[in-house]
């Protein structure tokens, strides 16, 4: 959506090291799926903790962009790592809006392996206007991001 060469690890299609997610719209959902390789495990077998919250938090924002059409930065996360994500095997990941404000967007997110839940979490997205997510990024918001300002 943000184009190619655009820098972000969970979604940028040329990072070369990123997570490269792609996402679609089912229902009041959005829907994403990834298999974590080797280079993405903690524990042996098992994909790193942090890593799994970075996959979370990726859905959870684009949750935000698809359904409202805003671009949110993570201000909150609350979350539960309920059994490990393994490597090599398909996560399938889901997001919805809970509850919105002009200023926040609520989103409950879980990950799922071979149908049993690995991960449940809510996070909390502030809706910025341009200037105020200007200064937070430290440069101009790029062109084609501006429509997804509050």
């Amino acid at each position: 959506m943000f184009g190619a060469g655009q820098p972000c690890f969970g979604c940028g299609p040329d990072h070369p090291n990123g997570f490269r997610l792609k996402f679609a719209e089912e229902g009041d959902e959005v829907v994403t799926r990834f298999v974590p390789g080797d280079d993405r495990q903690g524990p042996p077998g098992v994909m790193h903790g942090g890593l799994v919250l970075t996959l979370a938090d990726e859905l959870a924002a684009w949750t935000v962009i698809v359904k409202q059409g805003k671009f949110g930065f993570t201000a909150r996360v609350n979350a539960k790592l309920l059994r490990p994500t393994r490597i090599q095997q398909e996560v399938v990941g889901r997001a919805k809006v809970k509850r919105s404000t002009r200023r926040t967007a609520e989103v409950e997110i879980v990950l799922i392996q071979h149908e049993v839940e690995t991960f449940r979490g809510e996070m909390t997205f502030a809706l910025l206007e341009q200037a105020a997510a200007e200064e937070l990024m430290g440069r101009a918001m790029p062109a084609e991001w501006l429509k997804y300002a509050r």
